[in-house]
This record gives C-alpha cells, structure tokens and sequence, in this order.
C-alpha cells in the first residue's frame, strides 16, 4: 500500500483523567479530572444523553455537567448530535456524544513471530487503516526498535484525523512508564521504547506487556467480565489478570508472567530464557506448528497435550484469585475445540472440586485484540474511559 507523504498530525493534549477504578480515593485536587472521566466514560458506553442524562447517571450537579461537557466540545472530545423528540412541552433535549470519528489511534502489536503489526483505530476500537512490517533478520536490539519507529511513523501518516494517542503492546516484563526490562525474543534489556518514541515522534505514546494491553481490549471491547485472565500464545506465552475490575500489575510489574514457569525440568524443551521445561517453550505457537507439521495425523494429540499443559499450569493463579473464566487467545488453528477442551478439563482437575467447575475456559471472539487492547491503554490515559 502506497503510504501517503506530509507532516506527521501535531500532538494532542488532553485533560488529566483519573483512573476510574483506583483503589485510592479521590483528593479534592483531583476531583475534576475524575468527575470529567466520569462523564467521558458514561459517555463512551452510553452515547446520546442529554445534559440532564448525565447529571443523573453520574450523580455530579447540572451546573458541574454543564461546565464539564462545554469544556470537553471545547476540546473537541464531545459534540453535540441533534435534539432528542419532543415528548411533552418545553424545549426539546440537545444530546451529545464522544466524537468518535473525530480522533484516530495508532495500535501497535509486536508479539508477532515474524513480523510487527500495527493499525490506525477509531475511538471505537476498529482498524481502519493496518500495515506491517517484517521482524529484523538479526536478534539485534536497536534494529528492532528501528522496525518499531517505521512502522510506527508509517501509521502516522496515514491517519485521517489528529491523532489522540500511541498504543504499543510488547512481549517481555514492562514497566508502567513503557521500559521494557526484557524481551528476549526481541533481545532488548532495560530498553525506554516509550520515552524514545515520544521524543521522536512528539506524540503521546503508551508501551505495555501485550498480554495486558490484549486483557484490557477483552474486558472493554469483549464479553469478559470483572475477575478474569486472557492468556495469550505467540512467540511466547503470557497473561493478562484483572481481578474486581482493576488490572492486576504487580510489584514487580510481572504480574501474568507465566510463560517461564518450569512445568516439566527434566524431560521439557529447551526455552528462550536458558531453562528445559518452561510453559513457553512446550506451547509457544512457532513449536506446535512445527509438530502439526511434522505429524499432522496426530494434530489433535499435540494440540490436547499443550492444551493440557496450559490448564495445569494456570490453575493455581486461578484458584488463588478466585478468577471466573480464562481467555484464550492464540492463532486460529492453534485455538482448536481439542485445545480449549483439553486446557479445562486440566484446570478443573488441578483445582478443588466443586468449587472451582464452573470456572469458563473459552477461546476470545475478537480479531487484532492487541491492536484493539492499545487502543484502551490511550483512551484511558488520554480521557479516562476504559
């Protein structure tokens, strides 16, 4: 695809949102970032309130949602859609709306195993716009970060609209602040991709662990609910917690790090990190298509013994968070029935009965849900909607 020339869109700033569902309370400082979250999220997932709508959906005064929506048309976060008919005297209701068209995102997933994917969004999550581009030949750090910048600034220019953020989902151990402290596959080591790229780019960049950007894009987007884990398999194998509505981290911001959890020492593969047996070595996707392809006669055995591995080796944390399903996202033809069908009965039966059968272990429904997960990381530090 011919990528379009010009200028990259300049920066955009949007008002300080609070995290709606910190475990912290709000300080009086603060509280107008909240209550402007609050009226973006309700918002977001309603759409076509009038002023009065959301004075009572949000409990905050007229005069405060009245303040709070001119500020935000102001922004250009909120329109104003039409008026709502007329169903008794008195002058009909203007409604509004987050301006979803109004604003793109650039998503970026660098879980892939042989190449980066990247996309432009609307602030409804759908790919608008999507290229790629090839991982470097050479396990070499800083020609991965060069991959990432191209693709990164190929996406840029060809958004439409001003740009509200930049999502970035990465393999390995990441910190809040977008360091990645390692990713073997990619061999970087305490390597500041988030800070590197806002200088670069002069644009709003978030980087976090792919399989948390991808947990955020199920529970936002997807049909997950409040306590669950998305366990993603590619080049490697993480997970994505969140436990009572709020993301699990950390305090080691490796929280869902379990694809180097030693299941079998002594008989187990060899894995990236040096050890025999890790969970990412016996199930990570480029080994099972190697076996489909070696014995495809017997791709239901390989699929339900990795399957079967997987069950075991997340049922601990799902017993010790008391989650209510597992999600599973992983290539499709890996994510067979045998797969997911092996990977419950397993869970079940490395956790007490009775208690714990009716934990869902079920593949997600969602396409690019790394692509669509960074779309929530900037929606929520941009406008405080999640």
């Amino acid at each position: 695809m011919t990528l379009p020339d010009g200028p990259a869109p300049a920066p955009l700033v949007f008002g300080e949102a609070q995290r709606l569902r910190s475990a912290g309370k709000v300080l009086p400082e603060q509280a107008r970032a909240h209550n402007r979250a609050l009226v973006l999220q309700t918002l977001y997932h309603r759409g076509g309130l009038s002023r009065a709508d959301l004075a009572r959906e949000t409990g905050l005064t007229r005069v405060t949602i009245s303040d709070l929506v001119a500020e935000c048309i102001a922004d250009g976060i909120v329109v104003e859609t039409g008026v709502r008919a007329a169903s008794g005297p008195g002058k009909p209701a203007v409604l509004l709306d987050i301006d979803r068209a109004g604003h793109h995102i650039i998503g970026v997933d660098l879980s892939g195993t042989q190449a980066f994917h990247g996309a432009v969004l609307d602030l409804d999550g759908q790919v608008l716009e999507r290229y790629s581009i090839a991982l470097p030949e050479r396990a070499d750090p800083e020609q991965a970060y060069a991959a990432v910048r191209d693709l990164v600034q190929q996406l840029v220019r060809s958004a439409q609209q001003p740009i509200l953020g930049i999502g970035i989902g990465s393999p390995g151990l990441v910190r809040p602040d977008g360091f990645v402290v390692s990713a073997p596959n990619l061999s970087w080591t305490d390597m500041p991709l988030e800070q590197r790229l806002h200088e670069e780019l002069a644009l709003p960049v978030l980087v976090r662990n792919d399989a948390n950007a991808a947990v955020l894009a199920e529970y936002t987007f997807g049909s997950g609910g409040s306590d669950l884990m998305l366990v993603r398999i590619g080049r490697g194998v993480g997970a994505g917690v969140i436990t009572g509505g709020r993301q699990v981290l950390g305090s080691r911001f490796a929280a869902g790090e379990i694809g180097h959890v030693v299941i079998d020492a002594d008989a187990g593969p060899l894995c990236v990190c040096g050890r025999h047996g890790c969970l990412e070595a016996w199930v990570n996707a480029p080994r099972l298509r190697e076996l489909l392809a070696a014995a495809p006669d017997r791709g239901e055995v390989i699929l339900e013994s990795a399957g079967a591995r997987l069950g075991s080796a997340v049922a601990p944390i799902v017993a010790a968070l008391d989650l209510a399903e597992v999600v599973l996202a992983a290539p499709a033809e890996l994510l067979t029935d045998a797969f997911v069908r092996s990977a419950a009965t397993s869970l079940h039966a490395h956790t007490l009965p009775g208690v714990f059968a009716n934990v869902r272990v079920r593949p997600t429904a969602q396409q690019d849900i790394v692509l669509r997960g960074a779309a929530v990381m900037v929606l929520h530090a941009q406008l405080g909607v999640s």
